[in-house]
């Protein structure tokens, strides 16, 4: 696949928007402008709200489950045929090193797969009842879902939206965010191939301030799952509002890691950089708060930098990188600004910070010692490549600092001792905790976050039975 959409799909049909603005999509390893993206209009967007719910009442909602399946498995068998074609798009688009880009496509691939199978394991319950007769429950599909995904992880977290929606017999319309909108088109024009009906699934990129409230204000539109920032996720909780519509936001994080003296410590300060620092930084899950015991906590924090500074930062289509550039010049600036602010109250720098290369929007991942807990840098979510580090001899009051915050979406613990380890993954306020590993997503099981980290989950079934409505049926005898 040698060239890539730049329209919108409605109703099946690639059309150029109707607004006289385009979105420009810049490589962030060249810093040059490569595309012209349309940008849908709030009038766009209801077209394509009036489209997903023609299609799902005239056929996708009561087409038989095993057709459904049989449909989402080709779509499936599609991506993972273009594995390598997503993947050198998304390196160009969002800077993300090329061995992660393919990674990310081959499990967009087994999202849909995933749901596929899902599709014969929906149920409602049977319940026995206090006046007897037959009591039972049935999970219908909703409607029309818009799914607005974010720029970080652009085609896979809108495989996450779209397939557990689709599966559960809804149709979908798909924002993509304005500087990463390509994967999520070629994703349309995947479908279209794998034979999904015309307007099942719509992708119309466009500014959340223009398409994003259409989306969340429109009355055809049912519910809306969200990835963003909290301050974005807040905004569309209230527009939803007036219609009642579900919804289901995965928000900010400012994830810790914890590391016990009596954990192979080792490993864990050759593992971790990587759980703060993979795409680089900006990741939501991002273990930007480190809380190392005081006994190992020098040797712990020299490790650490000396595996930070092995780190491959350079050209994202080289194999060997594992570090690519941010995805544009404001995210660079911003987390160069907390770096700024740890300088100026003499905090201590122990690598990083600093720009590798005048072209791209590069940064070399920057490790902070020395903190207090009420340094910006600490609180706030950075969403860029800085971790920050403090000892902690009390347990106590080590949890204490880690729930000390809004947020709540993940986080590590590092102990050989299992009962410790435990004890403390029920008091840690996230959604989602690792035991000795940094990796927090899997396909099968839910993902998300609690207070300002969001509501809701994505993946596992938990995300395909929050696309359903659940109705109770009752027959007498």
């Amino acid at each position: 696949m040698s060239d890539f959409p730049t329209q919108l799909l409605i109703n099946g049909q690639w059309l150029d928007g109707s607004g006289a603005k385009r979105l420009a999509i810049v490589n962030p390893a060249t810093e040059e402008t490569f595309a012209e993206v349309s940008s849908a209009t709030a009038g766009e967007i209801g077209q394509a709200a009036e489209a997903g719910q023609a299609a799902f009442e005239s056929g996708w909602r009561d087409m038989p489950p095993g057709q459904r399946a049989e449909l989402l498995r080709g779509l499936a068998k599609r991506i993972r045929d273009n594995v390598e074609s997503i993947a050198q798009l998304e390196t160009r688009n969002v800077g993300k090193p090329i061995g992660d880009a393919r990674w990310e496509a081959d499990a967009g691939a087994k999202v849909f797969e995933y749901y596929a199978g899902a599709i014969g394991h929906l149920c409602g319950q049977t319940i026995p009842v206090a006046r007897g007769g037959f009591n039972f429950t049935l999970r219908q599909p909703m409607g029309v879902i818009a799914a607005i995904t974010p720029w970080n992880f652009p085609f896979l977290i809108a495989c996450w939206k779209v397939a557990p929606a689709l599966a559960a017999g809804n149709s979908v319309v798909l924002k993509p965010a304005s500087l990463t909108p390509l994967t999520a088109l070629l994703l349309g024009q995947l479908a279209q191939e794998a034979g999904l009906p015309d307007g099942v699934l719509q992708v119309l990129p466009g500014a959340g301030s223009e398409a994003g409230n259409a989306l969340a204000t429109h009355p055809l539109v049912r519910k809306i799952g969200f990835t963003g920032s909290t301050e974005v996720g807040s905004k569309i909780m209230k527009l939803a509002a007036d219609d009642i519509k579900r919804v289901s936001l995965e928000l900010g994080g400012k994830s810790p890691n914890i590391v016990f003296a009596d954990a192979d410590w080792q490993r864990a300060a050759a593992e971790s950089p990587m759980s703060v620092f993979a795409n680089t930084g900006q990741d939501c899950c991002a273990r930007s708060r480190m809380f190392i015991e005081q006994p190992i906590f020098d040797d712990f924090v020299n490790q650490f930098v000396a595996s930070t500074d092995s780190l491959k930062v350079g050209d994202p289509t080289l194999d060997e990188t594992q570090l690519g550039p941010m995805v544009c010049a404001s995210q660079r600036e911003l987390s160069e600004s907390f770096v700024a602010g740890a300088k100026d109250a003499e905090r201590d720098i122990r690598t990083g910070g600093d720009r590798p290369s005048e072209r791209g929007f590069y940064l070399n991942p920057a490790v902070i010692t020395g903190v207090e807990t009420g340094d910006r840098a600490w609180c706030e979510e950075i969403f860029g490549p800085v971790v920050c580090f403090r000892p902690f001899t009390d347990e106590s009051k080590m949890l204490r600092e880690v729930n000390d915050t809004n947020y709540g979406l993940s986080g590590s613990i590092w102990s050989n001792d299992l009962s410790r380890a435990l004890r403390v993954a029920r008091q840690v306020e996230s959604g989602v905790i690792s035991i000795n590993t940094h990796s927090s997503v899997h396909t099968e099981a839910p993902f998300g976050g609690f207070k300002r980290s969001g509501l809701g989950r994505d993946l596992g079934m938990s995300a395909m039975e929050a696309c359903t409505e659940v109705k109770n049926i009752y027959v007498g005898e």
